[in-house]
């Protein structure tokens, strides 16, 4: 959509990163601009549906955690052309985040440093937001699925029993860069002990948000993480959280690159996670993806699904149809029935 790269999004990228999210969440939650989005922007084929990890998505194109932290704006982002929505993370309490400045975009890059730190109005606040989404998306048949987090095993369950009733999968974040303490949940023991917490009251899909890895120690500790996911009954992995950086621009000296600079390591990711699980479990490639082409290799490489975040923020509101058009257009050209035969 050349009217936004051209005409919106220099007036946007005028104001600070924070500012500029505000004034797009003030259009997603108005219920007639809601309607001409959906309008515009929403598109489906009976082509592009996938079935992974006990949940059906109409499209393999779906907006990552992050964006929608309060769960409040899950309407507005669907009426987008998106198949599914990862909201939050949400926390047991409700939380500040890092001091400002803790967002950063790099234009040349087609990036963003984030450093917020999980702000968010808490789980009482977040389940009354999903409670009402689900009642308004009921028989739309696109999931809302919900990130959560924490700094011990109890606030993991206590958001996965509060919240599974109106969602229809729950990724844990045990990754995010910009969080104090919740790295504990990479060790293998803790993992596995958080897993098999979580197991005694799950009664809805299980995701986990993995870290990016960089050295061969790294990719045998996280294939060791997914070893266990699998081993456990975990229905997917999201591959992967942002990759971290020190930045002295943010008050906090550091905080997690994503956007366009990822996506090599999201394909190579993608791969040898799907190598380690075989293909029962799901795998959703996060990171770097903005494109029909970036989904496409996404896909090859072994993911049911691509989530997009920064993407959205530099491509637009069309990203999603334009996405799902030109894997349309590409099976057809290669004579493929589904998008779930793309990997084939």
């Amino acid at each position: 959509m050349q009217i936004y790269k051209k005409v919106f999004r220099p007036l946007l990228f005028r104001f600070s990163p924070e500012h500029a999210q505000a004034a797009a969440d003030f259009f997603l939650k108005q219920s007639f601009f809601k309607s001409a989005l959906s309008h515009y922007f929403d598109y489906f084929n009976p082509r592009l549906a996938v079935s992974a990890g006990n949940v059906t998505y109409p499209s393999p194109v779906g907006v990552a955690a992050g964006y929608d932290k309060n769960c409040r704006f899950i309407d507005g982002l669907l009426s987008l052309g998106f198949g599914y929505v990862v909201a939050g993370t949400v926390t047991v309490q409700p939380r500040a985040g890092n001091p400002s400045p803790r967002l950063l975009r790099l234009p040349s890059r087609e990036a963003i440093i984030n450093a917020l730190g999980f702000p968010g109005k808490g789980l009482k606040s977040a389940k009354d937001y999903l409670q009402d989404a689900q009642m308004r998306q009921r028989g739309s048949g696109k999931p809302i699925i919900v990130s959560v987090s924490g700094l011990k095993i109890q606030e993991f369950v206590d958001c996965q029993k509060t919240l599974q009733p109106f969602v229809d999968g729950v990724e844990l974040n045990i990754s995010s860069p910009n969080t104090e303490g919740i790295r504990t949940f990479q060790d293998p023991y803790n993992f596995e002990a958080l897993i098999l917490a979580l197991n005694e009251s799950r009664i809805k899909p299980l995701l986990v948000k993995m870290p990016p890895y960089f050295d061969e120690l790294g990719k045998e500790r996280i294939l060791r993480l997914v070893s266990i996911a699998a081993k456990e009954g975990v229905d997917g992995i999201t591959v992967a959280n942002t990759h971290p950086i020190k930045e002295t621009k943010l008050a906090v000296g550091h905080g997690g690159l994503s956007g366009k600079p990822l996506l090599w390591k999201t394909l190579e990711m993608i791969k040898e996670i799907r190598l380690e699980v075989g293909k029962g479990m799901a795998v959703h490639a996060c990171g770097g993806i903005f494109t029909c082409e970036d989904a496409i290799e996404a896909i090859r490489a072994g993911a049911n699904t691509v989530q997009l975040l920064t993407g959205l923020i530099y491509e637009g509101p069309s990203v999603a149809k334009n996405i799902s058009l030109g894997l349309i257009k590409y099976m057809d050209q290669k004579g493929i029935k589904t998008v779930q035969d793309l990997a084939k």
